[in-house]
């Protein structure tokens, strides 16, 4: 019964890709290096910053960011130019405009 209970909480959190960030000082200390565009059409993710972390849930651009890093799936850094960074993002206004727009660097955030 404890192995089955142990597979269902592994399969859980392997399933449901949270999206809690810490952003970091150091290049060194980031999983993935973010770059800012100003306009969406420029970005691979349209990210919403969600107010609760229950409201970040899988992969979909809805981002929570976390005080500490322990607490956070991923941690990323903001480079200053687009050549520096894995993924350019844009922040939208709107949940629902929040999605990835290029599918290929999607694996990123896993």
């Amino acid at each position: 019964m404890k192995s089955f209970i142990f597979l269902v909480l592994f399969m859980k959190s392997f399933f449901c890709y949270s999206q809690k960030m810490y952003s970091v000082n150091y290049s060194n200390q980031a999983d993935v290096k973010v770059f800012v565009v100003n306009y969406s059409n420029q970005a691979d993710l349209n990210v919403y910053k969600v107010h609760y972390a229950n409201q970040a849930n899988e992969n979909k651009g809805l981002w929570y960011f976390v005080s500490y890093a322990n607490q956070a799936d991923k941690k990323i850094y903001f480079v200053d130019y687009p050549n520096q960074s894995d993924l350019k993002i844009f922040f939208v206004d709107y949940a629902n405009l929040a999605g990835w727009r290029n599918k290929t660097k999607k694996h990123l955030l896993y």
